[in-house]
């Protein structure tokens, strides 16, 4: 292949997902504007979005990108197989990251606000915030990584051009409403 066939490849394959990206993205946007009484209720609830909304990109990211390059590499069948040890493994330690570095960066923010003398929600709230989130949005994007890469992959895409904006917009997407979700069951509970 020249070098200008395999760009437009590229492109060809990228662009309807980077369309869908910039989409999602502005949902996730909406759905954060909505979020007044739980931003008043939970004080630094706003502090840990950036930060779990990072880490859910850069965590399940890295997923898709072990996932692709085991199958450019013939390390996985691309049928997928339950029972493939490599797979197992890069999911599990996907989703223990995912989650530690929920309950981490809500540490952080409660320490960064009283360091800063900023109001702050009790750390076991949002604590409970970050891992109840944590652990669904990363169940969430597991079976979206995984499909999209294995599909991909059986469809004759590139599972390199894929992963990355569907990781990034559906982290986004799942991250926001994760977090939502997880602020009123907390809130519910009597967390707050």
């Amino acid at each position: 292949m020249t070098v200008r066939e395999i760009a437009t490849e590229a492109y060809r394959e990228s662009v309807p997902v980077l369309v869908l990206s910039a989409v999602g993205g502005l949902f996730a946007g909406v759905v954060l504007g909505g979020w007044t009484p739980e931003t008043e209720q939970v004080a630094g609830l706003l502090v840990l979005v950036p930060a779990l909304l990072a880490t859910r990109g850069n965590v399940y990211g890295s997923l898709g990108g072990r996932l692709g390059s085991a199958l450019h590499q013939g390390l996985v069948d691309p049928t997928l197989s339950l029972a493939d040890e490599r797979v197992n493994a890069a999911v599990a330690a996907s989703l223990a990251n995912g989650v530690l570095v929920s309950m981490l960066s809500a540490v952080l923010a409660v320490g960064l606000l009283t360091a800063l003398g900023r109001p702050s929600a009790p750390l076991a709230t949002l604590v409970a915030i970050a891992l109840l989130a944590g652990v669904v949005s990363g169940l969430i994007l597991t079976v979206v990584v995984v499909s999209v890469v294995f599909v991909g992959y059986r469809r004759g895409l590139n599972p390199d051009t894929l992963a990355g904006p569907v990781v990034t917009t559906t982290g986004d997407v799942v991250g926001v409403a994760t977090l939502l979700v997880a602020t009123r069951i907390v809130l519910a509970l009597g967390g707050g």
